[in-house]
């Protein structure tokens, strides 16, 4: 394992929810790889274990914990288990979330997945938040990394009930942050649209993706249409151009291990991350 020995996040145990996959899968192989011990926890038991071996095998210490966030007792579990194995629970990353767009003359087909969207989204964080709660204040010392998004910055048409739950983690960190001042740590990260991670698989309807656009919809559907034909201009591509148009989610990650790899002193509290020719308007 290619460690960073200087990493304030070496030794240090970090749980995160939804890790089999997407941004969850990405911030655990890289916080192992500068020295964290990693404990993911999904409800996909396979693509977790299959983690956890890739882990174990570049020499991460690891652990993978069957559980879903929406249930209280699993998180207790998960904490639990994670004390038991490591002696301490240094930070969790409440990364779990589904994203069902759909306009509300949409509710048909829609009602059921926003009600487990508000399970996951809100439900999730809050039960994440309170299992670290007394652990870290008893250790006097945690760090909470919420997953939020911009949609949570304002109310737009196709994204009542997802924008709704990202408002609401945003509410629940800062008070969090505020109860806690001093001994937990509270970061919230907000990424714009990142394609890569599989969310978008949650959309009801497509057409919603219009809330977080507004007048560069067709703009930027057209680009990304190109982009999937491969006739594209490779500036829309090329992260190291002010043009890159689809954020890439293991900048998400990298932002999310920025945050985590500070001084227990040092406290990143908001971070949003955007594509800079990304045309979303939130």
């Amino acid at each position: 394992m290619d460690t960073n020995p200087t990493s304030n996040l070496a030794g240090r145990t970090v749980v995160i929810t939804g890790a089999a996959g997407g941004f969850g899968q990405l911030i655990a192989a890289r916080a192992g790889a500068v020295g964290a011990r990693v404990v993911g926890t999904d409800i996909t038991p396979d693509p977790l274990r299959a983690l956890v071996d890739e882990l174990t095998t570049d020499g991460v210490e690891a652990l993978g914990i069957e559980a879903d966030v929406t249930n209280l007792d699993d998180m207790h579990d998960v904490i639990a288990q994670t004390v038991d194995r490591f002696g301490r629970v240094d930070a969790i990353v409440n990364n779990a979330g589904i994203m069902p767009l759909a306009f509300f003359r949409d509710h048909q087909e829609a009602a059921e997945a926003w009600h487990r969207c508000i399970d996951v989204n809100i439900k999730g964080v809050l039960n994440g938040m309170i299992a670290v709660h007394d652990p870290m204040i008893a250790q006097g010392f945690g760090h909470v990394v919420n997953i939020s998004s911009i949609y949570g910055n304002y109310p737009v048409a196709g994204a009542a009930v997802y924008g709704a739950t990202k408002a609401a983690v945003t509410a629940m960190s800062e008070s969090f942050r505020v109860e806690t001042q001093g001994k937990i740590k509270v970061t919230i990260v907000r990424p714009t649209g990142v394609p890569g991670t599989g969310l978008g698989a949650g959309i009801v309807n497509p057409e919603a993706i219009v809330g977080i656009l507004g007048q560069n919809a067709a703009e930027y559907l057209a680009t990304i249409q190109a982009q999937r034909d491969g006739t594209a201009d490779p500036a829309t591509l090329d992260e190291d151009d002010p043009h890159y148009a689809k954020l890439g989610p293991e900048h998400v990650a990298d932002a999310v291990i920025y945050a985590l790899d500070q001084p227990r002193g040092v406290s990143i509290g908001d971070l949003t991350i955007r594509a800079t020719g990304d045309r979303y308007i939130l």
